[in-house]
């Protein structure tokens, strides 16, 4: 049965985008099938906020399907627009379990009608009401009065008020806020974040009709959080510069444009959001020379608007959360997680947790788990700008602190020209740090028996791998995410020589989550070890149902031949057989079976027949393969077949954890290893503890 929430408001501008992201969250950690739907749109142009959302990995629906009809059709025919929407919603809704509807934001002419418009609409579709009330610039008192007269109206029309958010409040005064508007329905207020409503350089390059003359195309996504107009001279302009300034200055003030692109350049001055250059002019020939031969990647635009036209276009463009703006979507989503009670909404709108797991579900599972117990990791390679985007969300979502390996001045500024906030994060340069010594110390020891000295290891441990597995070789970090720019070997051999395995594990192996459609298993091993033998094929088959509990999956252990019980023989059959019947001497809690084939492990048909009453058969959930070539082929083919999530590889065996990253590694990718690698040191401090 499908369930509905609408976000309303009084007026535009207020922040709607923002809670529906966050309730797209919400609910997809929960549901299998979300949907998103916008009653009312301009005519004209794609929407912007429905464009955002349909960007979510929860969503998957079709643009069309998900608008209802245009501003133009409601001024015609009211009573018809209304019949239209409620027809497509309800079908929208046939495929969805939830469905987040955000209605109208006011870009058309605004008239008294168009909240009890919306409000017809919400009562129509049975969907309880969020109101979003925008509080910038206005006391406690003021909101109140606006939320009464709206609550009052969606009532007069038959609507229900499940929740009241008041957004871009005063950060000082919150509660008294919250206090004033309180009524029948919660109230959440949020605090205002000015970063949120402000645009980016692409936003501005729109509103000058200009176009990028220099810099990085990919650097226009981030946010112009000052403007200012350079006419005055350079010591003047220069002592009004602020981190993000977006700077307009006449095209032929070859010395302004300079200036101000030594100043970006410079450690002790802001860092700019870009430049445009105005009145219709090219940049004189010398000038353009050097700013090319600088090498800098701010980005400049050019204009043909006057001084005061192109000031007043910049000042009275709005940012918008938008699919190019990570920091403003990470603002977003964590404001709306500290800020809003999620299991009052989801008991509002009689939401159950779904009984199948999704990747997405899998995911926030990860981040919760991250979260209640933070953990500090170290990335050690501080130049790739996927692990800087990565460790912007992690840190704007609290799933870890973070350490991260590079020179710190070009770290920290690559990612304010991204866009990105790692000011939470230690930077650390391997060849400057003070640990350099120490750690050179500490492998020399380690490594003595194989003739290491503090000379040689003073070479070897400023390689950033081996600076960061020390750092979690002494404890100095909890665990270490790399791979993105490096080997496989190159991350995990300094770990097997310094960290090395756990008690009563013989060998580091890996393992993969796979994500299907409605659950997760484990398969082992497709990454390490190229043909293991029986020991230590029961050896990876332990580890890995440790992985699978770590992470909530219910090991029943399968160990994979192309031979089921009885029928089969031969060197390799044997192998897998002797395998399981070490698991079960070794681990006699856990459930295995094995020799098996993959189709009678995960078919309840085929397991009927070929192995019936077996506790594994048909539903195992830890998959082992007999060698490397299988495993790391049969991941890959349901990856790509099946479409798959392949969370992983997760190393496994190590006393503390390491974990490798693909070197196509996305994002999210890296996000998520970051999450799963705090949860196994949470999971390596509490072993300790116990054996203490």
């Amino acid at each position: 049965m499908m369930r509905s929430v609408y976000l309303a408001s009084p007026e535009g501008n207020v922040g709607k985008s923002t809670i529906a992201l966050g309730l797209l969250d919400l609910f997809t950690a929960r549901v299998q099938r979300v949907g998103v739907f916008r009653p009312v749109v301009a005519a004209h142009g794609e929407d912007r906020v429905l464009e955002l959302l349909l960007k979510h990995d929860g969503v998957e629906l079709d643009y069309d399907a998900c608008i209802g009809v245009t501003y133009d059709q409601v001024h015609a025919d009211p009573d018809a627009a209304l019949d239209t929407i409620l027809t497509k919603a309800r079908a929208l809704g046939e495929q969805c379990e939830v469905l987040v509807v955000v209605g109208s934001d006011y870009t058309d002419v605004a008239g008294p009608t168009e909240l009890a418009f919306n409000a017809r609409v919400a009562a129509n579709l049975g969907s309880p009401v969020v109101l979003v009330l925008g509080a910038q610039g206005r006391t406690p008192a003021q909101v109140k009065q606006i939320s009464e007269v709206a609550v009052g109206e969606l009532a007069s029309h038959h609507a229900a008020v499940a929740g009241v958010v008041v957004n871009m409040a005063d950060p000082e005064n919150l509660d008294a806020y919250r206090t004033e508007v309180s009524g029948d329905a919660p109230v959440w207020v949020f605090p205002e974040i000015p970063l949120l409503a402000a645009p980016s350089v692409r936003d501005l390059m729109k509103a000058l009709d200009g176009e990028l003359v220099a810099g990085e195309e990919e650097l226009l996504d981030r946010e112009a959080e000052h403007m200012l107009v350079g006419a005055m001279g350079i010591d003047h302009l220069l002592d009004r510069l602020k981190e993000g300034s977006f700077v307009i200055t006449p095209a032929d003030r070859g010395d302004a444009i300079v200036a101000l692109l030594a100043a970006h350049a410079a450690g002790d001055f802001p860092t700019l959001a870009g430049v445009a250059i105005n009145g219709g002019f090219d940049l004189q020939p010398q000038i353009a020379r050097l700013v090319g031969s600088l090498g800098q990647r701010l980005p400049i635009l050019r204009t043909d608007l006057g001084t005061f036209t192109a000031a007043k276009a910049v000042a009275g463009t709005r940012g918008v959360l938008s699919n190019g703006s990570q920091r403003k979507i990470e603002l977003a989503r964590s404001s709306f997680e500290a800020n809003v009670d999620g299991d009052a909404i989801l008991a509002a709108l009689s939401v159950e947790p779904s009984k199948v797991v999704t990747p997405l579900m899998f995911e926030h599972m990860l981040y919760e788990r991250a979260r209640a117990e933070r953990r500090h990791i170290v990335l050690p390679e501080g130049t790739d700008d996927r692990v800087l985007r990565a460790a912007s969300t992690v840190l704007s979502r609290g799933v870890a602190d973070l350490t991260i390996l590079g020179v710190e001045a070009t770290v920290r500024q690559r990612a304010v020209e991204l866009g990105l906030d790692i000011s939470a994060a230690t930077v650390l340069d391997p060849a400057t740090s003070e640990l350099l010594e120490t750690f050179a110390q500490e492998y020399a020891t380690l490594r003595e028996h194989k003739g290491m000295t503090v000379e040689r290891a003073r070479e070897i441990v400023v390689d950033v791998s081996y600076f960061g597995t020390l750092m979690v070789h002494l404890g100095l970090a909890d665990g270490m995410v790399s791979g993105a720019q490096h080997t496989t070997a190159h991350t995990i051999k300094p770990s097997f020589e310094t960290i090395k395995t756990s008690p009563g594990v013989s060998i580091v192996s890996s393992c993969f989550f796979m994500c299907l459609a409605d659950k997760v298993l484990v398969y082992a091993d497709c990454a390490v070890n190229p043909d293991p033998d029986a020991e230590q094929l029961a050896d990876i088959a332990i580890s890995s149902a440790r992985s699978a509990v770590q992470f909530g999956v219910e090991p029943r252990i399968a160990m994979l031949s192309y031979s089921t019980g009885e029928s089969g023989s031969g060197a390799d059959v044997e192998k897998v057989r002797t395998a399981t019947e070490l698991v079960r001497q070794r681990a006699p809690e856990l459930v295995v079976e094995g020799p098996i084939q993959y189709d009678a492990a995960v078919d309840p048909g085929v397991a009927a027949s070929k192995m019936p009453g077996s506790p594994v058969a048909g539903q195992a959930t830890v998959l082992i393969f007999p060698d490397l070539n299988t495993g790391n082929n049969t991941y890959k083919a349901v990856q790509r077949s099946a479409g798959a999530v392949a969370v992983g590889p997760v190393l496994q065996g190590l006393a503390k954890p390491v974990n490798d990253l693909s070197r196509g590694a996305t994002v999210k990718d890296i996000i998520t290893t970051v999450a799963i690698t705090a949860i196994q040191a949470q999971d390596a401090a509490a072993s300790a503890e116990g054996d203490a």
